[in-house]
């Protein structure tokens, strides 16, 4: 099977990259979209008017109906999937999956699709593995990281922040966004090898990662 990956950042998928074949190992191909944020979802699910922007959801109308015309077109020998990954934020998870399963059904031909949410943001998944943050991390605060509740709603990327930037999110923050990105795919490079993805205590990243192998049979 194949399976693309819709990502709203560059950390995000330098997490794919990595995740993907520990979850599904090498008898299935993948490639991962990284876009420049995650965007909302238009008004009246009509296609954004500036694709070149490339925020994730603005153009997911768009995305999904390209996949499900290109997908009606490959045999049933060859089976494919998109699969969208991005942070709930603040957003309701019930009215957030609501709203995507109204762009794909109003997709004709819809595509085979899954939309796995990071509660509250993909750091959560790294988070799920405490031991891998150490391993990758020696120098990790200890009480920081045994105070995080996995997938609750706290600041995420500032909570791993705290435990392994010195000066925590505060003195990353300082420094810009385009920093803040750049430490957040050094954290994804560091943690995700590391990871042990059975053992990952995010509910989130169970849900992604179940949903990764029903798609393809196991």
């Amino acid at each position: 099977m194949h399976i693309e990956i819709l990502v709203e950042d560059l950390s995000g998928k330098v997490a794919m990259d990595i995740l993907v074949p520990k979850i599904l190992g090498d008898a299935h191909t993948f490639r991962v979209h990284s876009y420049r944020g995650v965007g909302r979802i238009p008004r009246d699910m009509r296609d954004t008017e500036d694709v070149r922007k490339r925020i994730l959801l603005d153009n997911l109308p768009k995305l999904l109906k390209g996949y499900g015309k290109t997908f009606a077109g490959y045999t049933n020998n060859y089976p494919a999937a998109v699969v969208l990954v991005c942070d709930l934020d603040d957003k309701c998870l019930k009215t957030f999956r609501a709203q995507l399963y109204g762009i794909l059904n109003s997709c004709n031909p819809k595509p085979q699709a899954r939309f796995c949410i990071a509660i509250e943001e993909g750091e959560a998944w790294l988070l799920g593995d405490l031991p891998a943050v150490k391993l990758a991390f020696p120098r990790a605060k200890e009480e920081v990281l045994n105070g995080y509740v996995n997938d609750s709603i706290c600041g995420t990327w500032e909570q791993l922040a705290g435990a392994v930037y010195a000066g925590g999110a505060s003195a990353l923050s300082a420094k810009g966004w385009r920093v803040v990105g750049a430490e957040k795919s050094k954290w994804a490079t560091e943690i995700a090898p590391r990871m042990e993805i059975d053992n990952n205590q995010s509910p989130s990243f169970c849900y992604f990662r179940r949903k990764l192998r029903e798609l393809v049979g196991r």
